[in-house]
């Protein structure tokens, strides 16, 4: 009888407690294995945006991801919300010292297997035409450090 007056605090499973070291958060897979976790306490600076396209590849996994956290910007194979990419290994990586990337975009009309063409705007304004699957980067554009595009289509024609 005594266990079930406080029995539903006893049950329940506790994602997240603080002690004196800090703060102990349960997280899952994904987050916990993301490579150079930035700390949580200043996340909230680093603006981060998420590009996909699908490349219609024969293995089935034609769908890539691409996101960037803070200078860093990472390139993967993506398989769907439910299995967890292997983020130790990324198809490309690259870190800018100068600027950060602030947003991104692919063009899915020339997407392949081979190549892919990702367009990375930057903090300062520049823009830069890269394809992470050759792990080729191209002239960088708007270098007199004016605003970033807003529409970017007309640079891949």
């Amino acid at each position: 009888m005594a266990a079930e007056g406080g029995g539903k605090e006893m049950n329940e499973i506790k994602t997240q407690f603080t002690t004196r070291e800090g703060v102990y958060k349960l997280l899952t897979h994904s987050e916990y294995s993301r490579p150079n976790r930035v700390p949580f306490n200043s996340q909230g600076s680093n603006p981060v945006k998420v590009s996909f396209v699908n490349v219609n590849d024969q293995s089935g996994n034609g769908d890539r991801i691409c996101f960037n956290v803070g200078r860093e910007l990472y390139f993967y194979i993506y398989k769907g919300v439910r299995k967890a990419a292997d983020l130790s290994k990324p198809i490309d990586k690259r870190i800018y010292k100068g600027t950060q990337p602030t947003c991104h975009d692919f063009n899915p009309l020339t997407a392949t297997a081979e190549s892919v063409s990702l367009l990375v705007g930057f903090s300062a304004g520049q823009v830069q035409l890269i394809d992470p699957i050759k792990k080729e980067t191209s002239k960088l554009f708007n270098e007199e450090n004016m605003r970033t595009y807003e529409n970017w289509w007309f640079l891949l024609t």
